[in-house]
């Protein structure tokens, strides 16, 4: 008789001080292959006194990281990116074996994180203060960029590599010391980023992760000695970080939720359009604040727009994320798959029409797919137009005339992203002048900006007055100091009351 075969799961915990930590909580949270539905590992999540001890840890590394020259840390940061460009495929596998999208998406996620790396590698750059000489008679001016000492990133799940990336790369570069605080969905991202780092020379310290669930935030938003908090994620839970961390006298950046709008206008290049409205509504299976969920077809555009879009969804590949073949892959948890498959339900039963039913095309493997799906005639009162679906459900609206398309983007509460296809370049102008929105494309169906630009939305989705990354990272991570300076003869003072004088 044969003895049963138990597979012990992997333990993943957290990073402090320098080096792997289990968790000592006593509480930790399944992860999962989404591709097979199976539990692939454990994660630990952090008790109170864990985040203690890494903001400890971090903040007895800051009083020596903010003493390194700029010279120093920029050869650092060279360093630092050459390793996660060799190392780009080992983190592209980890984010599709516990997320799920395919290898390919995978490597651009890394791709576009290596590139923000690559930005703040001109850090003494970034970092240059101004400088008035004779500002008053004998008196120069200069104001000079300083850390703000221990920062902490709180990091959603559909990208477990990019984001913490946009977060600690600026914070570190710019001299303040890091606590990661990942998805617990997806988490051995962050531990592969911490040994890179590590190998590279950053000090014990400076770059720490607690892995964990709603007690490590609270212990984050609640520390006294974590300066500034930086957040990716819902809505909902960016405006209570938003709003538990300034309480806490914290700089908080929260970026949130988002529904991004696509506007073909009847001049369009309808194959383009289409195009552009599968690849960013499925990309990822739909699971990008930047996705675009709802397509605004104006006009005349709408039946050939429709028969465009419906004709390339049998084409999209659906499967493992490891296929060479998959397009696209499952949705991160059966839960969340679940939820997205719901509006399926709810959409035609509040008069919307279903013409493609990702339930039907979904790979039956026992992994949390749902196949891409479409909506048509869906209204702005209904739920499929209301909810960040974040799943691979594309809505599409139907108005007469570019002012209502114009009109149904600004209404939105969220303003994070937006896209408009024509061939007419004042009409453009004119759209982006006056589109309330944080970023868009003309043309371009994802804007994500570029590294040396900054990302974020406008309105509900961003709680804070700072864009992450680019330059407005290098502001958020920052404080400018503005010294006066005299060198006075001796004989020359004397006593005067008065309000200072600049001539």
């Amino acid at each position: 008789m044969n003895a049963a075969v138990t597979t012990e799961l992997k333990t993943i915990g957290h990073w402090i001080g320098g080096q792997p930590v289990a968790g000592e909580s006593g509480r930790s949270g399944p992860v999962y292959n989404p591709a097979t539905g199976e539990q692939s590992a454990e994660v630990a999540l952090a008790s109170t006194d864990e985040v203690e001890r890494a903001v400890a840890s971090a903040a007895e590394a800051y009083a020596t990281w903010r003493h390194w020259s700029l010279s120093k840390r920029q050869e650092l940061f060279f360093r630092i990116y050459h390793l996660f460009d060799e190392h780009r495929d080992d983190l592209a596998r980890l984010l599709t074996a516990e997320h799920g999208k395919v290898l390919s998406d995978a490597h651009g996620e890394v791709q576009r994180g290596i590139e923000v790396i690559e930005y703040v590698c001109g850090l003494p750059e970034l970092l240059k203060g101004q400088y008035s000489e004779q500002a008053a008679t004998g008196i120069d001016v200069y104001s000079i960029r300083q850390p703000l000492g221990v920062v902490a990133g709180i990091t959603p799940f559909n990208f477990p590599a990019m984001v913490p990336m946009w977060m600690w790369a600026p914070a570190i570069a710019c001299g303040n010391t890091f606590i990661l605080k990942p998805s617990e969905k997806d988490p051995s991202a962050s531990i592969l980023a911490a040994e890179l780092l590590q190998e590279a020379g950053v000090p014990d310290g400076v770059f720490n992760v607690v892995q964990g669930d709603k007690v490590a935030v609270d212990a984050i938003l609640a520390h006294p000695n974590i300066a500034a908090v930086s957040f990716v994620g819902s809505t909902p839970i960016a405006r209570y970080v938003y709003e538990t961390g300034t309480k806490q006298g914290k700089r908080v950046q929260a970026l949130g939720g988002a529904k991004n709008h696509m506007i073909v206008l009847p001049d369009a290049d309808i194959a383009m359009a289409a195009d552009a409205a599968v690849s960013a509504g499925y990309g990822s299976a739909g699971e990008r604040c930047m996705a675009i969920s709802v397509v605004v077809a104006v006009g005349e555009a709408g039946d050939e727009l429709v028969d465009a879009i419906k004709e390339r969804l049998p084409k999209v590949k659906v499967g493992d994320g490891l296929d060479p073949s998959s397009e696209m892959g499952p949705l991160v948890t059966r839960e969340h798959r679940d939820k997205v498959a719901s509006y399926l339900e709810s959409g035609p039963a509040q008069g919307a029409t279903l013409v493609a039913d990702g339930r039907e095309t979904a790979p039956d493997s026992g992994g949390f797919f749902l196949g891409v799906s479409l909506l048509d005639n869906v209204k702005p009162e209904m739920d499929a137009y209301r909810d960040e679906i974040f799943g691979p459900v594309l809505s599409v609206v139907r108005v007469k005339t570019y002012d209502e398309a114009l009109t149904l983007v600004n209404d939105n509460p969220y303003g994070n992203g937006v896209a408009l296809f024509t061939r007419d370049g004042g009409v453009a102008r004119q759209f982006q002048f006056d589109v309330n929105v944080g970023m868009v494309g003309i043309n371009v169906p994802i804007p994500v900006p570029v590294a040396y630009y900054s990302f974020g939305g406008w309105k509900a989705s961003l709680f804070g007055d700072r864009h992450i990354y680019g330059p407005e990272g290098i502001d958020f991570y920052t404080r400018t100091k503005a010294v006066t300076s005299r060198w006075p003869d001796p004989a020359t003072s004397r006593v005067d009351l008065g309000f200072p004088q600049t001539r």
